[in-house]
């Protein structure tokens, strides 16, 4: 049963591996299932056996990724909020050729969707509803989801020419006049 796992893990490595440099090489839209198999070595039937196709096999990365984020997020609450910005896109930056690739890919939709769910639920725990009761909840978090989300796409494919930490500092006090009693 040892042998079993670590093939099935081996296995799972050379699909991701070889998928996260093709996504970096020749972005999302361009994968097919057979150029992974080719370039990882394996046969159809062993990429079947782990993902239902390439788009299952996104989702599990960037449910991965998630993951990885909301432990960030839970480091972030010791820290300030120029801190946790910075903590934040600081994952991003290590991830660049990853999330560049998805934020140029216009068939990772489910990418974007997470992110942003993920985006807006971070920021519902820590907005503060009693002193704000004229906005709307759902309006006001994908208004800053987006916003976020917009920055961050546009650090990541290289259109902010500004450092990790302007950049950080720059979206706290956006949040901080966007009303954001506490971060």
């Amino acid at each position: 049963m040892d042998k079993t796992d670590r093939r099935v893990l081996k296995s799972r490595q050379a699909i991701q591996t070889t998928f996260l440099q093709m996504l970096a090489e020749d972005g999302f839209d361009e994968i097919t299932v057979r150029n992974i198999t080719e370039k990882a070595n394996i046969g159809r039937k062993t990429f079947y056996l782990h993902y239902m196709d390439k788009y299952d096999l996104l989702d599990r990365i960037v449910d991965d990724h998630i993951a990885q984020l909301r432990e960030i997020c839970e480091q972030k609450k010791d820290l300030g909020m120029i801190e946790g910005a910075i903590l934040w896109f600081t994952y991003f930056e290590q991830h660049k050729s990853f999330f560049a690739a998805l934020f140029k890919s216009k068939g990772a939709s489910s990418f974007r969707e997470k992110l942003l769910s993920f985006t807006m639920g971070e920021i519902n725990k820590k907005i503060n509803e009693d002193s704000h009761p004229i906005i709307d909840k759902h309006i006001f978090l994908k208004f800053l989801g987006t916003a976020t989300m917009g920055v961050l796409e546009s650090y990541v494919l290289g259109e902010i020419d500004s450092d990790i930490e302007a950049v950080a500092t720059q979206v706290v006090q956006l949040y901080k006049r966007t009303y954001l009693d506490r971060l």
